[in-house]
Parts: structure tokens; C-alpha cells; sequence
């Protein structure tokens, strides 16, 4: 097993009049590609199983980013039947494209308590699975994230709360995110070990070693949190990807991270997996 690393979506250098996506991850040199379906699922079945089919021969891993307007904890029971209804629809087109993981938001906090939010989350992922079952899609691994602004639900904890609800449930753990939320708090190996630590000791070790990831380095907000993704050349907010590549070595963890920089996450999604070959992993 290895670590893959790949883009959120197509970098500021993709060239689709030369190339296809699965043609631009191989010249990146890398072995993962999370399929964007933010603003929405319109990838038609044939256009998934053909990508899907290329990414196979390349040796490309797929995931797919499920609509950003999906909210668990929405206090509406219709909003929270149309997340399923999206969660469904985004398992679909990773089931047609032979992706493995679908990443989806959790949702806000803004008019009730964290906690109440968190049990509404826990309720509408039930319902969510369990359609998944009934259409033969349980196979797919629904990836909670943890999220970069302060009034959202999607701490660690509430991620891996999220995550103990059912082993279908693998965390997406965005480094840059909780670095934005906690204001800046990762800083050490010591402080991503804490993260692994506490996310074997809720999950097991099994789910601990092959998360799914989303890394940055994010602007933030004391105020907020997440302002905006920045790229590896920024020098001011992180986090750094280097502490991090040591601890996954380390651990042994084959986790899939994908780069969400802002128009250069193909590049820095390659300087973190030289940071991980240096530190003697398996890429």
C-alpha cells in the first residue's frame, strides 16, 4: 500500500484542448483525482465510466467531492431529505466513474446548539446509507469533513462522532481546515500526532491509517476562521505539509490526500508527495 497524492478538480495547468484528465495526472506525476461535483452532480453516466475507465488504466485513484450545499444538520426536514437525495445522486456518478469515496459537508451550526446539530447529522448519514443500500451503492465510503469555519459543524470530534455512526464512514480529515478553525494551532508533528492519535483511538487503527484527506494552506479570521485556500507559496498561514509527511511515514498510514490549492494543487500536491518520498514513504 501507498500514499496517493492528487488535485481537488483541474490545476491553473491543465490543458484540456491537449489532454485528458486522467492523462494530465499521470504528466503531474501523481495518483489520485478527486472529481468536483460542488455546485452540483451533472457528469452524465457515459462521461463518468469513460473517465473512470482511463483512471483505471493510468492507475488512478477517483473520489468525488459531493455538492457544498448539502447540510445535515439543517434544522428543515425537507433540506435534509434533498441532502440524501444529493448524497444518492453523487454516489451514482462515483459509482459509474469506479471512484471509492464521496467527501461531504456536514453543515452549520448557526441556529441551534452543536449538539443538536450533530445528532440531526448523524440521523440524515443513517438515512442517507441506508439508501445507498437500497440501490446496491454501500460499497461507496461516505467521507465526512472536518470544516475550516467556526460556526460549522465539523470539528475533529464531531467528524469522528460522525464516523462511529458506521465503519462505511471514513473521516476526511482537511488539515488546512482545522488549522483555520483553531486559528492556527497546528504547528508540530506533535500536533498532527494528536490528531492520528485521537482519530485511532475513536475509529481503530484500520480507518486511522487510510483516511481520506483534504491539505492546504488556508487564510483565516479570528473572528471566522476559513477566509480563503492560498498556495504552498504563501509563508504566512499554514499549515506545513513537512511534520505531517514525517508522522504518516512513520505511522505506516496509506491515507489518499488531495490538494486543494488555489489553482496550483496539482504542483503542491507533488511537494507533498516528494516530502513523503524524502521521509523514506511509499508514493
Amino acid at each position: 500500500m501507498k500514499i496517493r497524492f492528487g488535485p481537488a478538480g483541474n490545476g491553473d495547468s491543465y490543458q484540456p484542448k491537449k489532454e485528458t484528465i486522467p492523462q494530465y495526472i499521470v504528466r503531474m506525476g501523481l495518483t489520485a483525482y478527486e472529481y468536483q461535483c460542488g455546485h452540483g452532480v451533472r457528469v452524465t453516466a457515459e462521461k463518468a465510466a469513460a473517465l473512470g475507465a482511463e483512471a483505471k488504466e493510468k492507475g488512478i485513484s477517483l473520489s468525488l467531492h459531493s455538492p457544498y450545499y448539502i447540510s445535515l444538520s439543517s434544522v428543515s426536514e425537507e433540506t435534509r431529505a434533498s441532502a440524501v437525495d444529493y448524497i444518492l445522486q453523487s454516489a451514482r456518478a462515483a459509482d459509474a466513474m469506479g471512484a471509492e469515496r464521496v467527501v461531504v459537508h456536514s453543515g452549520s451550526c448557526a441556529k441551534i446548539t452543536r449538539e443538536e446539530a450533530l445528532g440531526l447529522a448523524k440521523e440524515t448519514l443513517k438515512n442517507a446509507l441506508d439508501a445507498m443500500r437500497a440501490e446496491g451503492l454501500y460499497h461507496i465510503r461516505l467521507c465526512p469533513e472536518t470544516m475550516g469555519k467556526i460556526n460549522q459543524l465539523g470539528t475533529l470530534s464531531e467528524v469522528l462522532s460522525l464516523c462511529a455512526e458506521d465503519e462505511n464512514l471514513i473521516p476526511c480529515i482537511d488539515f488546512g481546515h482545522l488549522n483555520a478553525r483553531t486559528l492556527g494551532s497546528i504547528q508540530t508533528g506533535a500536533d498532527y500526532a494528536a490528531i492520528l492519535d485521537e482519530t485511532e483511538r475513536v475509529l481503530g487503527r484500520d480507518r486511522a491509517l487510510r483516511f481520506h484527506s483534504h491539505f492546504s494552506k488556508i487564510e483565516y479570521t479570528v473572528s471566522g476562521g476559513e477566509k480563503k485556500h492560498l498556495t504552498f507559496e504563501d509563508s504566512i498561514f499554514g499549515p506545513d505539509f513537512a511534520p505531517l509527511a514525517e508522522e504518516l511515514v512513520r505511522r505506516n498510514a496509506t491515507p489518499t490526500i488531495i490538494c486543494e490549492s488555489a489553482g496550483t494543487q496539482a504542483e503542491d500536491a507533488r511537494q507533498m508527495l516528494e516530502l513523503v518520498r524524502s521521509a523514506g514513504g511509499i508514493v
